[in-house]
């Protein structure tokens, strides 16, 4: 007599094997939010759903003995206190389980970390005015963000290392405080290559545009190398850095079928696969990039 078979015994195995392999292979999508008025609210944003990081773009004036000062375009004015009523917004995004990052630096800030004691006061400050600490002058209010995003294109490679420690250490206060950075992808980074060997950053979004040496336009060969390149590093995820629309950086841009049929494929095996940064919402806005390629990251 022919051995039985039991469907419904091997089902429940084919479910929990295909949800391992799922959510093995399940990427994120991590945004910057903040530098055009016309790109909706930050809780518009978390509200799409599209998002699993929104990154608030920029602490664009710190360090050196510098007033920080925050600057969100068109969103509201801080010299006026203008900011505090994005806490209603942050904690809203939270609720939904997207990590809202406050992003220091940027294209065309002053920063500049003079010494390891300028680094811990900049993470004191930060740490007080938008992170687990107390402060009577807090820019966005009383939400808590996430972390801090390093985006960091200038200046020289210094005690941005020590920042990232001071930083980290806050985690020990009983809420976690994650790092996150975005390096160009030419290896290592001229500016945070060494805050980057500490392995304290949780997630490292590098820029695959304004770089044609490891640009997709360059060919897959040249971004394959950079982005097993960037596998090395101590780094919790890994995310491929991407325009979200052809205007939004001068090279780099690739489209969302290209994406997702040749890019992703090549690069999803990698332990470190996080998923896909975006620059940024406003851009995402005019070419639904992120819905495009939701499903695939």
């Amino acid at each position: 007599m022919a051995a039985s078979f039991h469907p419904k015994l091997s089902f429940p195995l084919f479910i929990s094997t295909f949800l391992f392999f799922s959510l093995a292979q399940a990427g994120k999508i991590s945004i910057y939010w903040g530098q055009n008025g016309n790109e909706g609210t930050l809780a518009e944003t978390c509200a799409t759903g599209n998002y699993d990081f929104v990154n608030l773009a920029f602490l664009a004036t710190f360090g050196n003995g510098q007033t920080p000062m925050i600057n969100l375009a068109g969103h509201c004015d801080p010299t006026v206190n203008g900011c505090t009523g994005l806490s209603s917004d942050i904690n809203s995004c939270q609720a939904k389980g997207v990590k809202v990052m406050l992003s220091i630096g940027g294209a065309a800030g002053s920063y500049y970390l003079a010494s390891t004691q300028d680094a811990r006061q900049v993470a004191t400050y930060l740490w007080d005015n938008f992170l687990g600490g107390k402060s009577s002058s807090r820019p966005l209010g009383n939400a808590v963000l996430d972390g801090i995003d390093f985006d960091i294109e200038g200046g020289t490679d210094q005690h941005w290392d020590d920042l990232a420690r001071f930083l980290s250490a806050y985690s020990k206060r009983g809420k976690k405080v994650y790092l996150s950075a975005a390096p160009q992808c030419p290896f290592p980074d001229a500016w945070i290559g060494g805050a980057l060997e500490t392995g304290l950053f949780d997630y490292v979004w590098v820029q695959f545009y304004n770089n044609p040496p490891c640009q997709y336009s360059s060919g897959m060969t040249n971004l394959e190398q950079a982005w097993k390149q960037w596998g090395s590093i101590k780094a919790r995820e890994i995310f491929l850095g991407l325009p979200a629309a052809q205007a939004a950086a001068g090279s780099g841009f690739i489209p969302a079928h290209v994406l997702t049929s040749e890019v992703l494929p090549a690069i999803k095996g990698s332990s470190k696969y996080g998923g896909v940064m975006l620059w940024d919402k406003y851009y995402d806005d005019q070419s639904g990039y992120s819905a495009a390629i939701k499903n695939n990251v």
